[in-house]
């Protein structure tokens, strides 16, 4: 796991451009650094030793050094393809998994992404031809930015090495924001930088003469198979196993996360650990927000060794900053701060984990999945009633009884966007002053090419289908590989797998999610080797307690003052922000989500665009 940096046009540097964009990302590969310079291209590369810790040293050359690769990631069948390329005449000098990429691009050319199973983000640049190859992972495990200003193609693993070069033009892109409003982080290929632009997943590139061509290589294919719980319930234990064995490959200790759930618990016991980690934070709740101690007892019960913390309300709200600063782009997911947490104590013990994250978008998780078969005495209005009723409540307050009444008046298309659904269009557009931010899209715009592709699909499937190809990507990987590097950890995902996908898009309705429960082909697997009471208990996925933390005193007042800054009043009515605020401290409505989603940007945009210059 490391991270690189890289640009064109390269006439005038001598170095000392790419060593400042490689010093931005120091924290993904500590271990050791490399550099290719020529008149045409500057690629640089922090490295975080995992496989091959003497010879794996990257920028890395093909035998006649017409061919240069810099990597981020791991590729699991990396053995299988030396093999296959050896005996096809390919000579290999080190035992790395960057050398398959190197002699897989020779041989197959731009189908080598075809071949490739793990987790990834690479260019090549061709010394011949002046050409760039790129691609990305298939889920988007591994970040890939890039933009194209004054003439130089520069690109990289994260946004924040861009800042160091001289052509790089950095601009809010206000577009970005009137869409995170909606959905909590950044849901198109554009950036919070203008003119940014993210490879989507599973998609290659070719950069030449100035032009940039893509092409994306797979996409999921829920088409289900005849079979009954038992059958895929075995099948889901053998492909996430093999998995499991698959992504634990490393010259270096691994590890792995741990909360009370399944998915993290499976993972955990099918790779035989020594180490786990979990983290909970303070409340008056007792155990709603902290699953310390469920988590200590189930690794007790697999005989590992258990760390954990307790996260302050203080180190939370002091940490966010640093960690917006280093998620590139604003991302409102409290769940990110615990997770930077989880890293940070992970780190201190071993250099790669294991986490349970993909679970839930594969295998039919969310609760939210069980809405469109949990059918109730309501549902038996002819939907034209439902649909006026809708219409009514969209215009009181938000409250659980009025949000089910507006959902149930609406098709799948038009209520379900994701995970999260913070503002939508008529509400962010009361609070923001930027026209341009207005401007933007509703968020069920963005959504519909997804649905288009998923078209006569079951609701359930739909909303997979949704999760996977925009909040997986763009949330939960997200967090999960910048919280985790910015660390110096790898972390390491074995559901979001070429085979456990291939599986789980066969997998029946019925297999996957009913009124009752959810992931039950999973859950029925997990239950061969966990506890039933893990096997069957519900997802927290790190709960925060956001919403008590903005009635007191210390933190209203801290979000308050970001709400009414100058640089709040740019972009918004800081009137309205501030009745958000005083609404949700009434104890009328919950509106903790949408107060976070406001402080999450106005923190990130302070970091990015008031530091910084």
């Amino acid at each position: 796991m490391c991270g690189f940096v890289g640009f064109t046009n390269n006439i005038k540097d001598n170095g000392t451009v790419l060593e400042k964009m490689m010093n931005r990302i120091v924290h993904r590969g500590p271990d050791s650094e490399g550099k290719f310079i020529d008149s045409n291209v500057a690629l640089g590369f922090r490295r975080l030793s995992i496989i091959d810790l003497a010879e794996g040293d990257q920028p890395m050359y093909n035998e006649d050094k017409s061919l240069v690769l810099v990597f981020n990631g791991e590729i699991y069948n990396h053995l299988e393809l030396r093999e296959e390329l050896s005996r096809k005449g390919h000579i290999f000098v080190n035992k790395a998994d960057s050398e398959v990429l190197l002699h897989g691009f020779e041989e197959w050319g731009e189908n080598l992404v075809d071949k490739l199973r793990g987790m990834f983000a690479f260019v090549i640049f061709n010394r011949i031809d002046g050409t760039i190859f790129g691609a990305r992972d298939m889920f988007g495990i591994k970040p890939f930015y890039y933009t194209v200003m004054n003439g130089s193609f520069i690109f990289g693993s994260e946004i924040k090495a861009f800042l160091d070069h001289p052509d790089f033009k950095k601009e809010l892109n206000e577009d970005a924001l009137g869409h995170y409003l909606s959905f909590q982080y950044s849901p198109t290929e554009e950036t919070f930088f203008k003119n940014v632009f993210k490879l989507p997943p599973a998609h290659c590139f070719v950069f030449k003469d100035g032009k940039i061509s893509r092409r994306r290589y797979f996409k999921p294919d829920f088409n289900e198979t005849a079979g009954v719980l038992d059958y895929f319930a075995d099948k889901v234990d053998e492909v996430v196993r093999e998995s499991v064995k698959a992504h634990k490959i490393a010259d270096v200790e691994v590890g792995s996360f741990l909360s009370s759930g399944i998915d993290s618990s499976y993972i955990a016991e099918a790779a035989n650990v020594d180490k786990t980690f979990t983290v909970g934070f303070e409340s008056k709740d007792g155990d709603r927000y902290n699953e310390i101690h469920f988590a200590k007892e189930f690794a007790d019960t697999i005989g590992v060794k258990h760390f954990a913390k307790v996260i302050t309300p203080t180190e939370y709200w002091e940490t966010f900053p640093l960690i917006q600063y280093h998620m590139d782009e604003p991302l409102a997911d409290p769940a990110a701060i615990a997770l930077y947490f989880v890293s940070k104590l992970a780190s201190e013990h071993v250099k790669v984990v294991m986490s349970g994250e993909g679970a839930d978008e594969l295998f039919g998780g969310y609760r939210i999945y069980e809405e469109p078969i949990t059918l109730t005495v309501y549902d038996k209005l002819p939907f034209a009633i439902r649909r006026a009723i809708s219409k009514i409540c969209e215009k009181l307050p938000q409250k659980h009884g009025i949000n089910y009444l507006v959902r149930r008046g609406k098709t799948i298309e038009e209520r379900f966007i994701g995970n999260a659904n913070i503002f939508s269009k008529k509400e962010r557009d009361k609070i923001l002053k930027s026209e341009t931010a207005k401007s933007a899209v509703a968020p069920q715009v963005l959504c519909s090419k997804f649905y288009k592709e998923v078209e006569g699909k079951d609701d359930i499937t739909k909303m997979q289908y949704l999760d996977i190809n925009m909040w997986l990507m763009g949330d939960i990987l997200l967090k999960a590989d910048k919280t985790s590097m910015a660390n110096s950890l790898e972390l390491r995902v074995p559901f979001l797998d070429k085979n456990v996908m291939a599986l789980a898009q066969t997998i029946p309705l019925d297999c996957r999610v009913n009124t009752v429960t959810t992931k039950l082909a999973l859950r029925k697997a997990a239950e061969k080797t966990l506890p039933k009471r893990t096997a069957t208990k519900d997802k927290l996925g790190f709960p925060v307690p956001i919403r008590e933390w903005l009635k007191q005193d210390e933190y209203y007042n801290k979000v308050k003052t970001a709400f009414t800054s100058d640089y709040a009043g740019i972009y918004f009515d800081t009137s309205a922000l501030v009745s958000l605020l005083d609404r949700h401290r009434s104890g009328k409505e919950d509106l903790s989500r949408k107060i976070w989603t406001v402080y999450t940007f106005l923190t990130w945009y302070n970091e990015f665009f008031i530091k910084e210059n």
